[in-house]
């Protein structure tokens, strides 16, 4: 999943990322593919309950980056 750009990033996450990672692999703000798969959710009664935690077990968490290496600032004379 994660070739195809579905991850669960770190940012922007609510409950696991899944509304979020969706949201960013198809150019949709997290908020709207929340409000999204709510109406989803009240059109099909039950089926994003059971899609929701297939899909957070088969996405992978986006890789975490390092943090930069930052030096201290030569002294100023």
């Amino acid at each position: 999943m994660s070739r195809q750009g579905l991850v669960r990033p770190y940012e922007g996450r609510v409950l696991a990322g899944v509304c979020a990672g969706l949201g960013r692999r198809f150019g949709i703000g997290p908020w709207a593919t929340r409000v999204l798969f709510l109406l989803v959710l009240a059109v099909l009664p039950g089926s994003p309950l059971v899609v929701y935690p297939v899909l957070w077990i088969l996405m992978p968490n986006e890789p975490q980056r390092p943090a930069p290496i930052t030096y201290p600032a030569p002294p100023t004379a």
